[in-house]
């Protein structure tokens, strides 16, 4: 089993949403100890937004880009590729300002490639990552789970189902910023749900 984790928070350190997605990772470990795992910290290797020159690199036929539209197209090579190769995907993912990070927007970005994870067809878009596990390890500073102000999961659900990765379970460790006993909290929860979803 290949499992690629991808940290999405701006902290390289002490990120609460890295916590809790090593707490899933560690807890497939130990179901799988043979399991190969790749770590993605886009806060440490931060990925290049999609800008104009990006696009001019991605909608270039390969054999007719320039040596810097190779280069910048590579990067997502690089990144679809460890999708790719994945059994298991864990994602933490930190709400800012009420969305995901700008890190995780950049991966998006990357890994959507139409004709290599997608495709659209004469009865619409079609997922091509079929058959893969996610776990979505949200952490957040406030309580949002179930209330209209939580954008991540409708979104994340719906991007990651684009792709053809359905079977999406989602951690939630909701309450940092409310006091010391609620941080506590929000640890232990999600551990609770960890146990249960990974049971």
């Amino acid at each position: 089993m290949n499992i690629l984790q991808v940290n999405a928070s701006a902290r390289s350190e002490g990120a609460n949403s890295t916590r809790v997605a090593n707490a899933i990772v560690a807890r497939l470990q130990t179901a799988s100890p043979d399991a190969a795992l790749s770590v993605r910290d886009l806060a440490v290797t931060p990925h290049p937004v999609l800008d104009e020159a990006a696009l001019g690199a991605l909608f270039t036929p390969a054999d007719k880009r320039t040596p810097e539209q190779a280069a910048r197209a590579a990067l997502d090579d690089a990144l679809i590729a460890e999708l790719q190769a994945a059994d298991v995907l864990v994602l933490g993912v930190p709400m800012y300002n009420f969305g995901i990070p700008v890190q995780l927007k950049t991966w998006i970005d990357a890994v959507a490639r139409a004709g290599v994870t997608f495709r659209y067809t004469e009865n619409g878009p079609e997922g091509l990552l079929k058959g893969k596990k996610v776990y979505v390890a949200l952490a957040r500073g406030g309580k949002y789970r179930g209330t209209d102000l939580d954008s991540q999961v409708p979104h994340l659900k719906t991007f990651l189902g684009f792709l053809g990765m359905t079977d999406v379970s989602f951690i939630y460790a909701e309450g940092f910023a409310m006091g010391a006993d609620a941080a506590q909290q929000a640890l232990a929860d999600a551990e609770a749900e960890i146990v249960a979803a990974l049971s």
